[in-house]
């Protein structure tokens, strides 16, 4: 990934806390803590000898045991620590991945894939440790599991062909793409009484019977007119008329359905959402979320380790070409 330095960059430029990671390699890196896709482990060494090797490695400056329990505990490693690495579990890999990249104590951790090949209880697990770290550390997720963006990331970058497309809140780009969520209903009652009952409520549009999946109840799918907000009105109604609400959801849009429909008007020449510094994107194939992969031109990042802001500029003019393999 060339925003950590270790790749060459082909194109645009990237500042950690005002030193580009190109210029001034060593101050800027001295700020990141860098987990691959593939942790680089030494599988032949215990826990706790390659956490000691990475310390002297990375020549830091806290206390060596007392820094690295810390770690250790944080990411709940203490129960293999004197075990030895080829023997853990990808999941236990994961965290010791992610303990050498937390050594120093640095503000910015970049994770590239890190739940990747994870069983359902180790995903979870490790959602729950970057949610921890981000309160104090500021965390760039790349993956290429929409879902997994949609539930870790507080803020998405959609990139296409080298353009931004997006800059925003999951909540907000669903929102901003899909201003009329309907709504999912299961309430207890018949179908043509329910429907009665909805369809009086002012602000409904379009009412869809989907089924009764439990006994005695039934679904509604629930169209608003638009710009209206029916959520309440439609539980006042029904408790009015005694009838008890199971579910009432919004089916607001997936990332995946909203990075496809992006790409997709970004591909004809179309820009659906407003963006800083970006024009619009030209008809060449979409990329992944947050992490850059340009192929004509790339946008300049810059991090402010301060705030935890990273600021994504306008494109260079760089015509080198890369790809996925690359990285």
């Amino acid at each position: 990934m060339d925003w950590t330095g270790y790749l060459s960059l082909t194109a645009g430029s990237v500042s950690i806390d005002e030193f580009d990671i190109m210029e001034n390699p060593e101050e800027a890196k001295k700020r990141i803590g860098y987990l691959p896709e593939i942790p680089p482990l030494y599988t032949d060494m215990t826990v706790k000898e390659y956490l000691y090797f990475m310390y002297d490695l990375k020549k830091v400056n806290f206390p060596k045991k007392p820094h690295i329990e810390e770690i250790v505990r944080l990411v709940k490693i203490d129960n293999v620590y004197n075990r030895l690495i080829k023997n853990l579990s990808k999941g236990y890999r994961q965290r010791v991945g992610i303990a050498q990249a937390l050594i120093g104590n640095p503000d910015l951790l970049i994770l590239d894939e890190p739940t990747v090949g994870l069983d359902p209880k180790q995903i979870i697990e490790i959602r729950n440790l970057i949610a921890r770290l981000g309160k104090n550390h500021t965390i760039i997720l790349s993956s290429h599991i929409l879902s997994e963006i949609q539930e870790v990331c507080e803020r998405i970058i959609i990139i296409n062909g080298g353009k931004i497309i997006a800059d925003d809140t999951p909540e907000n780009l669903s929102k901003n793409l899909s201003k009329d969520h309907s709504l999912t209903l299961r309430v207890m009652g018949s179908e043509m009484e329910i429907y009665k009952i909805l369809n009086a409520i002012p602000g409904v549009k379009d009412l869809r019977f989907a089924g009764s999946k439990e006994a005695g109840t039934v679904d509604y799918i629930i169209e608003p007119k638009e710009n209206c907000d029916i959520r309440a009105a439609v539980s006042e109604r029904l408790a009015e008329r005694k009838k008890t609400i199971l579910s009432l959801s919004s089916n607001e849009m997936t990332l995946e359905q909203i990075f496809l429909r992006l790409t997709d008007a970004a591909d004809k020449g179309t820009q659906l959402l407003a963006t800083k510094g970006s024009e619009k994107a030209k008809d060449e194939e979409a990329e992944e979320v947050v992490e850059t992969k340009t192929k004509k031109s790339a946008p300049k990042v810059k991090i402010d380790l301060e705030s935890g802001e990273a600021t994504v500029g306008e494109e260079t003019g760089a015509e080198e070409e890369y790809s996925k393999e690359d990285n």
